[in-house]
């Protein structure tokens, strides 16, 4: 999230538009014109529903009603002369359009549109001379995901599809980026990206998912009958379980009703009946009536009983293939994450905590939910089930565990279950969504919960840099100081255009992370220190707070030549 200086006037002036009456909207707004001091238009539907009245009570900030985002609406709050729009409406759909109509009215003016697709996110952005794409999810869950570890603030941060994190050099860490920050001066102050990168004790690493404590408690190698039991017990079904004995009475009751009716031994008459029962039935006009009346039923019986077998073994496959994480919650688990709610924000919060090496248990009512499938396939144990019962918690080991993070859509629900887990356990750490910030507040004042926060809250200062032009996607603290990561477009005429890439780094103050080709939906991370740079290439750039300012300046593109306007 990236750090603002308060109540300092950005000497970036223009006027501001906010399309939506959304919480990320209010808190949009609300850091424009009470941190940066800008002056602010909203379009809303109404005044009088959603976050609209909230929004028309804040310093500096004009609402404008409007039942659609057509050309007559952005004409009359006179977009062709503003600085940023942004689009923060829940409709993803409805924000791509109202941008597009933006564009023909203003091509030079800068968009920021929320998506909680990045992937398309990313793609949508080349349509656009200067767009930013944010997903408040996004923004928000590495401050979720550390108060969930217990770090405050984060000290990893989503990048380009990947979890960077900070560690020591000492901890023998695999995939370190570069070299952060020598904190063993004489004096306490660190060091920051110092030259000779041996000298660092702090790296910037990619978390790669190795496990940094075990699920499933003691290995199974030390326990080899209680690892085969539970084999045993997922395959053997209780349906599976009911075929085989019913087989066996059948084989049983057979072969002795046989063997007496035609006074045949008893092995003998076991052949007879495993021949009828695997379809092989003769008829015998020797045998006796009794005789012929058992073989008949037991031939009739085999009929019915195969499909059955059949059905069963499926049953017993498809239960080992789907079930499998979730069998691990069978014994006792502990030091792991629940993360209840697999939704925008769920999904994000799973996938760093997976990726920081991090055990994690879901919780989900919906089976449907947007984050199952990336659940399933990180292997994740998933309780699906009412987060607000206690034994829905109790099943994933709630009285166990590390924390709880409660992401769901609704208030009440996160609450109820972040309340339910304090009762299995008093000392567990809660992590509460809240969208209500006064009624976090009050929880935390009344409940003791420690953590509770608002996606808008946390993602409103992100939409704000970008609006303001300021391309920071995610901090990394180290001590006292703060460390940047910014994304940083290539613009045609500017310093670094046609230059090799390597001149982008400042010793001391910056150091490129990835490289965002021309045309290239992904960022290339093994990239060549010579490459030329190109118009429309990106720089993701991690750097102190001058050092910002200087690449900044050194990829924004040459002013276009023209006539000089007629002074005002």
């Amino acid at each position: 999230m990236p750090t603002v200086v308060p109540r300092l006037r950005s000497p970036v002036r223009g006027r501001l538009i906010i399309c939506g009456d959304t919480p990320l909207a209010f808190r949009l707004a609300d850091e424009l014109s009470t941190r940066y001091l800008q002056d602010v238009t909203v379009i809303v539907p109404t005044r009088r529903r959603n976050h609209a009245p909230q929004i028309s009570e804040l310093p500096r900030v004009r609402v404008h009603e409007a039942a659609e985002l057509n050309d007559e609406t952005f004409r009359a709050v006179h977009v062709e002369s503003a600085l940023a729009v942004a689009l923060v409406s829940n409709s993803e759909v409805g924000n791509i359009h109202a941008a597009l109509r933006v564009q023909e009215l203003n091509p030079d003016i800068r968009l920021v549109v929320r998506m909680s697709n990045t992937t398309l996110g990313n793609r949508i952005r080349t349509l656009f001379k200067d767009c930013a794409v944010l997903s408040d999810g996004a923004v928000a869950a590495p401050s979720f995901v550390a108060a969930a570890l217990g770090d405050l603030p984060p000290s990893h941060v989503r990048v380009a599809g990947r979890t960077l994190y900070v560690a020591h050099r000492s901890d023998r860490v695999r995939n370190v980026v570069c070299a952060l920050a020598d904190t063993r001066g004489p004096d306490g102050r660190p060091r920051l990206l110092p030259v000779d990168q041996d000298r660092a004790n702090l790296v910037l690493a990619v978390a790669d998912g190795t496990s940094r404590t075990s699920l499933a408690g003691p290995p199974v190698t030390s326990r080899p009958v209680s690892g085969l039991t539970r084999s045993l017990r997922l395959l053997l079904s209780r349906r599976l379980l009911q075929v085989a004995v019913a087989l066996l009475v059948l084989i049983l009751v057979g072969s002795t009703a046989l063997s007496i009716s035609d006074g045949q031994g008893f092995t003998y008459s076991l052949y007879l009946v495993l021949l009828d029962i695997a379809g092989a039935a003769n008829p015998e006009p020797g045998l006796s009536g009794a005789a012929k009346v058992t073989q008949v039923f037991v031939t009739l019986s085999s009929l019915a009983l195969v499909p059955a077998i059949t059905a069963a073994v499926v049953d017993a496959v498809v239960r080992a293939r789907l079930a499998g994480p979730l069998e691990r919650l069978r014994d006792p688990i502990s030091g792991h994450v629940v993360v209840v709610g697999l939704g925008e924000v769920g999904l994000r919060v799973v996938s760093q905590l997976h990726d920081l090496g991090v055990p994690v248990v879901c919780v989900e009512a919906n089976e449907d939910a947007v984050g199952v499938p990336l659940a399933r396939r990180l292997g994740l144990p998933i309780v699906f089930g009412d987060a607000t019962r206690t034994e829905t918690l109790r099943t994933a080991w709630v009285g166990t565990c590390r924390s709880v993070v409660t992401v769901t859509s609704d208030d009440i629900t996160n609450l109820e279950a972040g309340l339910n887990a304090r009762a299995l356990r008093d000392n567990v750490r809660v992590v509460l969504r809240l969208f209500d910030d006064d009624l976090a507040a009050r929880v935390h004042r009344n409940f003791k919960i420690p953590v509770s926060r608002s996606v808008s809250f946390l993602a409103a200062p992100a939409f704000a840099a970008a609006m303001m032009e300021r391309q920071v996607i995610g901090t990394i603290p180290v001590g006292r100081s703060v460390m940047l990561i910014a994304d940083m477009p290539i613009g045609e005429g500017s310093e670094l255009d046609g230059r090799p890439l390597r001149e982008a780094n400042l010793a001391g103050e910056a150091r490129v992370l990835a490289l965002g080709r021309r045309g290239r939906p992904r960022f290339d991370w093994d990239f060549q220190d010579g490459y030329l740079l190109i118009p429309g290439d990106r720089l993701v750039v991690l750097a102190t707070r001058s050092g910002i300012g200087h690449i900044r300046a050194r990829t924004i593109g040459a002013p276009a030549t023209g006539p000089t306007p007629p002074p005002r």
